[in-house]
């Protein structure tokens, strides 16, 4: 009902602008307001499907439906969800060009069973798309799918094949030659690629990527494939190699020489890293604001030590940045669950050069799960708290002693 009353308010101010150019627009109009009504829900799927057959066969009664303005069209097909976009453009051939010619972005996630039959059909129609969702909960994409996706749809920008266990890696080469703009690239859980080579060949064609997603991706994701992303993508902004297990310091170094605007990296579950791989990113990632080290538990006070000197150098103090209000510089989210080599110094002055890092319920961005040892490591936010307790212990002590 909310996205009806919004397109009444739409509706009212261009009846407007068309009511001067004649009953012939306004009954379009009217109509694409009808098809609206329709979609979004309130006849329901089986009347959706008769109403549209109705139209296809000529049984309208607005008449002139298929002279609807593309822009009008693409207008409804923003305020409804993906699978009535996909029923929409088999209207006619004139609703599927204007669809398939302005659609920048679908997601095919609701399909849960015919899906790469879908995407075989699709590909060849949206060759405009920039933004391809195909998140699976079950395997489903072949190679062959994404072939198809990849030779037609060669302004991609946005592509997600996460949990596709069925893909090779056919997949990656395709995606690497068809789709050189990409810039954010999830394939998480696609455990059956197996060729590192594939995605540094990947990394070369696909030099612009920003965000890159490969938790799970165990074979693939390794120091080689890592040198080659560091060579080729120096945009990179954000990496996940969660569970990449074959991943090590060759590999990490190399993103911190090769990366230096990477802003978030996910190294959870790399067991192979060590110190070397936190300090090379401390000195070579400044604008690191999120790091995982969760379960390396190669990770010493060393690796801390440097992550707290790599802000200021050691010159600044927590109360000095406190008070400046640097909360959005350096770390806000580390996660070093499970690293119980750690003392309570060490993580303490990872906490005290970043305020940002929180350990107090309300923010929680310092997770310490599984480490006993450092229950006394303390955030910026509790300091403050004791601080302000303790200043109020005293003047109720000097009210109390006024009044005795």
């Amino acid at each position: 009902m909310m996205v009806t009353r919004n397109f009444l308010f739409w509706l009212f101010w261009s009846a407007r602008f068309v009511v001067r150019l004649g009953d012939r627009l306004i009954t379009k109009v009217l109509l694409a307001f009808r098809l609206l009504v329709m979609m979004v829900g309130l006849m329901g799927t089986e009347d959706l499907n008769m109403e549209l057959q109705k139209l296809v066969v000529g049984m309208n009664p607005f008449g002139e439906w298929k002279d609807l303005p593309g822009e009008l069209i693409l207008r409804i097909m923003s305020l409804v969800d993906d699978r009535t976009v996909i029923i929409a453009s088999g209207v006619c051939t004139g609703w599927r060009d204007a669809i398939c010619i302005g659609l920048s972005r679908i997601s095919l996630s609701w399909c849960k069973t015919k899906m790469n039959n879908l995407v075989l059909s699709l590909a060849p129609k949206f060759t405009n798309l920039q933004t391809l969702i195909l998140r699976q909960n079950m395997p489903q994409l072949t190679d062959e799918a994404v072939e198809a996706v990849a030779y037609h749809c060669r302004d991609l920008q946005h592509l997600d094949l996460s949990k596709s266990l069925k893909l090779t890696d056919r997949a990656l080469y395709a995606v690497a030659s068809g789709c050189p703009d990409l810039l954010k690239f999830n394939i998480s859980g696609c455990s059956a690629l197996g060729d590192d080579n594939a995605l540094a060949f990947l990394a070369g064609k696909c030099r612009k990527l920003k965000h890159l997603n490969l938790c799970g991706c165990v074979r693939a994701a390794s120091d080689k494939a890592l040198q080659a992303i560091a060579n080729n993508c120096n945009q990179l902004q954000s990496l996940n190699l969660g569970w990449c297990e074959e991943v090590g310091d060759v590999g990490v170094t190399s993103l911190a020489r090769g990366c230096p605007d990477l802003r978030a990296l996910d190294l959870c579950g790399c067991v192979l890293i060590t110190d070397d791989s936190v300090i090379a990113l401390a000195n070579g990632c400044h604008r690191l604001r999120s790091l995982g080290l969760y379960y390396c538990q190669n990770i010493t006070d060393r690796a801390m030590y440097c992550l707290a000197n790599s802000r200021y150098g050691g010159k600044q103090g927590l109360w000095e940045s406190v008070m400046k209000n640097n909360h959005g510089e350096g770390l806000m989210n580390l996660n070093i669950s499970q690293c119980t080599a750690l003392t309570p110094p060490a993580v303490q002055a990872v906490c005290d050069s970043f305020p940002a890092l929180h350990t107090c319920p309300e923010h929680h961005s310092l997770i310490i799960s599984g480490c006993l040892s450092l229950t006394s490591v303390h955030c910026a936010c509790a300091l403050q708290a004791c601080k302000a307790a303790g200043r109020s212990a005293a003047v109720l002590r000097q009210q109390l002693q006024q009044h005795l």
